[in-house]
């Protein structure tokens, strides 16, 4: 008896080999990679910068916002103290010891400086209070300790002539310099520091609390005292840093997936020797995909290594740019370590899809290297459309304000164009047909290798677009700033504020001769503009208005509302939509724009152009704020402009006074920019501020710069993309030599592929920016008819000619070696 056993058939590409074969092919792979290292560079120097840049960039995020403990410290309440009267002020504080227990006090003296409408604070405070210890640092000597003992800022000693040592002469008073100091969380914060108690006569005090909403409100505050809340402090500059390091990783992923299709071209052979000898279509997939990875880790490690050295040696160097001082280790590390995983996720989805391709590829045609048949570009296009859809629906919910709805159509639409790219590579693909012969074969070797031309054709519109939609946008702005009507001032206006916060509302008393030092200033600058007229501004402020240069002291028509501690407090908080700065009806004012003084009514508190402020309070204001009487008249529509006026009878009824805050010159013709930038420096030299309406200059040289930059990253891409298809295609040259081609038909081939690379890639992009700008201003498309012509003719025409000319100088000189073929 026999027992004839037949073994089963081998069927090559089955089984997996379990984790010994995984291993064999990691370490292939990683052979490969130390091998090859070289045909990588790209993608790792690509990874390596992304990554290094995305660290700086968080770290200078991080820490680029100022933060409120530059005034309050760790206490979360501010409250200002509006009596100047010692004994008042003795019980106030008392008062608000006793109600919250733990308080620091800190007294402010003003003090002028020479020669300018600015001053400077005489602060008393202690060095080692509860709260405000973060607000001080001794730089060199020591705190002042006796009654006549200061230390300094190092720019009130630059503008005094001071230095630890020497003396300070305040009103004949000899004070001793015994310590240079600083605000570490406001570099830009000018004072002299004296011991507790010792700044006097007192202008204004401050007070730090801690207290929770309910303790606060159910307290009893000092009458005529302002408050300001902590509020909560978001940071959203690291996700804004992320959402622009989640677009340039795309951009590297798409050059990613060019590079590792070549080089899955190249070891395809080898790919086919595997598959060969039994490997199924996983660890095929898996050479490559290691290599990602491998590839991704180092470069992700290495870029993140490099952009903390980078941070740490400019972290010191942004101090003064930034305005205080900077912790070089206070980094969103969660942030960080996210884009690190993000780059290395981003190198194994860029070689996954080639990885895919390669290990579909039939045994025989993969050892004969032949390249696979592209995939039909309509199953992209389908995908493409459908994101760009849902993208564009995004932008337009958005309204201009939901930053999740603008970050999400941002992606997605730039998603959705770029899988539109490979229909663009199979529209140029047909028109080959009707092309000359050089031009055809570029033409068709771009659809052949759709694979890492779509590819590149994406990159290339993603940067196109990108600055394609800064020019727009810029064009736009300025476009805004050329209307004859709206805004802030007309074209041929501009306001010289006596304070670097008059713009927003806070003014303080001046000294008869620092305004007319101010105005001195001002005469120059008129006489440089040939001013037809000069109009003096001024705001009605009250006894108990605070005057600390920092907080509202223009009187202004604001709403009382709930506050967050649960109650209404009238005459402390108040907030509203509309915001109306007040100034005084002076004659002068009334005669600029022609309003009769008769025809005012006897028992008219303010005079206004505003519709809709009935109802509203005066803010801020001592005690229970009143309600004026208004009057509607014609006055100037212009935010900045006077829109409402304070009459006499107001002034005497609340029994407020006028002090300066700036003056309205009026210009025979529209401003231009050097106009403007001579009228500032003057301005500057004071301590002046001048306030203009936007020319929208610096958003060209904006838009100029991202155009130019836009191009260069094209061209970039393009070199690297045509050196690649180019290289791939060596045979295909030696063919058209042997076959008695010119220099200038190999010359054209590679001119064609990278014009009309760049030509499509203009297209797409610069038709994205249209796109995604028109969801954006759905609402206000007029403003699209502005077109910058100049940038976008430099990206639709100046970047194809020069891709053109570029392809055609940079080609080889000299014809392939015929007999040299290259071996794998």
């Amino acid at each position: 008896m026999s027992l004839a056993v037949e073994d089963p058939p081998l069927v090559l590409g089955t089984g997996h080999g379990g984790m010994a074969a995984r291993r064999a092919v990691i370490r292939w792979a990683w052979r490969l990679f130390r091998r090859e290292w070289r045909q990588q560079s790209l993608v790792l120097v690509l990874l390596l910068v992304a990554v290094a840049a995305i660290t700086v960039g968080l770290g200078a995020a991080t820490n680029s916002a100022s933060s409120q403990a530059s005034s309050f410290g760790t206490a979360d309440h501010l409250v200002t103290l509006g009596s100047t009267d010692e004994s008042q002020l003795s019980a106030d504080i008392d008062a608000l010891r006793a109600a919250f227990g733990t308080a620091e006090v800190i007294q402010y003296q003003k003090v002028p400086i020479p020669g300018s409408a600015n001053t400077i604070d005489l602060r008393a405070q202690d060095p080692n209070g509860p709260y405000g210890r973060s607000m001080l640092r001794l730089d060199s000597g020591r705190y002042p300790q006796g009654p006549d003992e200061v230390a300094v800022t190092e720019r009130v000693a630059q503008i005094f002539g001071l230095h630890v040592g020497g003396t300070w002469d305040l009103g004949g008073r000899q004070r001793p310099v015994v310590g240079l100091v600083e605000n570490p969380l406001n570099l830009l914060d000018r004072f002299v520091l004296a011991a507790p108690g010792q700044a006097t006569p007192v202008d204004h005090v401050t007070v730090l609390i801690r207290a929770t909403a309910a303790e606060f409100a159910a307290k009893t505050l000092p009458s005529g005292s302002s408050i300001e809340l902590r509020s909560p402090e978001e940071d959203n500059s690291s996700a804004a840093v992320l959402v622009l390091a989640t677009i340039g990783l795309l951009f590297v992923g798409l050059l990613a997936v060019a590079g590792f299709t070549v080089m899955a071209q190249r070891r395809l052979r080898a790919l086919g020797m595997l598959g060969a000898i039994g490997a199924s279509h996983r660890h095929i997939r898996l050479v490559m995909v290691a290599n990602g990875a491998v590839i991704g880790t180092v470069g992700a490690l290495a870029g993140a290594v490099l952009g903390l050295a980078t941070w740490f040696a400019l972290s010191t160097q942004l101090e003064s740019s930034f305005g205080h001082r900077i912790d070089r280790f206070n980094l969103p590390w969660t942030t960080l370590l996210f884009a690190v995983l993000l780059a290395i996720l981003t190198s194994i989805g860029a070689s996954w899809w080639p990885a895919r391709s390669a290990a579909r590829v039939p045994i025989v045609s993969a050892l004969s290297a032949r390249p696979a048949t592209p995939r039909p570009a309509h199953r992209f296009a389908l995908i493409g459309a459908a994101l760009l859809a849902v993208g564009i629906g995004c932008l337009v919910a958005a309204q201009q304000t939901k930053q999740l709805f603008i970050v999400g159509g941002v992606v997605t639409t730039a998603l959705g164009l770029l899988l539109l790219a490979p229909v663009g590579i199979a529209v140029l693909g047909r028109l080959a047909r009707v092309a000359p012969l050089a031009p055809r074969l570029a033409l068709r070797d771009l659809s052949r290798y759709r694979a890492r031309s779509g590819a590149a054709l994406a990159a290339i519109a993603l940067a196109v677009g990108i600055a394609a939609a800064i020019a727009l946008t810029g064009a736009t702005a300025v476009a805004k700033a050329a209307q004859p009507t709206g805004g802030n001032l007309p074209p041929d206006q501009l306001i010289v504020w006596l304070f670097p916060h008059a713009v927003d509302g806070a003014v303080q008393s001046l000294t008869p001769e620092q305004t007319a030092s101010a105005r001195l200033r001002v005469d120059a600058i008129t006489g440089d503009l040939h001013a037809t007229s000069v109009l003096a501004l001024q705001a009605p402020v009250g006894k108990d208005t605070p005057q600390d240069g920092g907080g509202l002291s223009v009187v202004q028509l604001g709403k009382p509302t709930i506050t967050s501690s649960g109650g209404e407090r009238p005459g402390v908080e108040y907030s509203s939509k509309l915001s109306v700065r007040l100034f005084v009806a002076t004659p002068e004012m009334l005669s600029h724009y022609g309003i009769n003084q008769a025809s005012i009514g006897a028992d008219t508190d303010v005079i206004t152009s505003k519709t809709g402020i009935d109802g509203y309070d005066l803010y801020p204001f001592g005690g229970t704020p009143p309600r004026p009487h208004l009057q509607q008249v014609s006055l100037p529509t212009y935010s900045s402009q006077p829109t409402a006026l304070m009459t006499t009878h107001g002034m005497e009824t609340l029994h407020l006074s006028a002090i300066p805050v700036g003056w309205l010159v009026q210009t025979p013709r529209p401003l231009t920019q050097a106009q403007i930038d001579r009228a500032q420096q003057t301005a500057l030299a004071a301590g002046l501020v001048v306030e203009t309406r936007p020319t929208g200059a610096d958003l060209e040289r904006l838009a100029d710069n991202a155009t130019g930059s836009g191009i260069a990253v094209a061209l970039g891409v393009l070199v690297m993309t045509v050196g690649l298809i180019r290289s791939e295609t060596a045979g295909d040259l030696r063919t058209l030599t042997a076959a008695g081609a010119r220099r200038s038909t190999r010359r054209t081939l590679t001119a064609a592929t990278a014009g009309a690379l760049a030509l499509l890639g203009a297209l797409i992009g610069t038709i994205g920016a249209y796109l995604a700008l028109g969801a954006w201003y759905h609402r206000e498309l007029h403003w699209l008819a502005h077109v910058p012509w100049v940038n976008l003719g430099a990206i639709l025409l100046g970047l194809p000619l020069i891709a053109y000319i570029g392809g055609w100088l940079l080609a080889g000189k000299e014809a392939p070696g015929l007999a040299r073929q290259p071996l794998d």
